[in-house]
């Protein structure tokens, strides 16, 4: 597998007065699949309550290429491009393709596990999330850190 995919069905709420998707969208469908695809990995919200940790941001950021209309079609790819060999820290790299396979925009997300109880980052890392995002396919320039 090359990286998660998802295509995307856009809504009359998704646009805004431009008639294009509008901004906040882009970061409301990265964060769908990112949980869809710790569910898929078997980090489910009943998993991720039950040992008392979940995913956290440190930073989320969308750069926008080229616009998206209503009725296009558009894929969403998701990879790992950075983490630490524990898998403590991360970023993930959310890819918005159009039809003809042109790169419309690009969410960057830093982030990290925290321990739900404490509310502090979690120490060791927890090894179900280990096991479940070293499973992530990765980008072409994946940096250990």
């Amino acid at each position: 597998m090359t990286s998660f995919s998802k295509e995307l069905s856009f809504r009359w709420s998704d646009l805004d007065p431009n008639f294009h998707v509008r901004h906040s969208a882009y970061y409301d469908f990265g964060a769908q699949h990112r949980i869809e695809i710790l569910e898929n990995l078997g980090l489910t919200m009943k998993v991720l309550r039950s040992q008392n940790f979940g995913p956290i941001l440190f930073r989320e950021e969308c750069v926008f290429r080229k616009e998206i209309l209503l009725s296009d079609k558009i894929v969403m790819h998701t990879k790992i491009s950075k983490m630490r060999p524990d898998a403590s820290r991360w970023s993930i790299v959310h890819e918005f393709m159009n039809d003809d396979n042109k790169l419309c925009a690009t969410i960057t997300v830093d982030g990290a596990w925290m321990d739900t109880k404490l509310r502090k980052i979690a120490d060791p890392t927890p090894e179900i999330a280990m096991d479940a995002i070293r499973n992530f396919p990765k980008t072409n320039d994946f940096l250990e850190l």
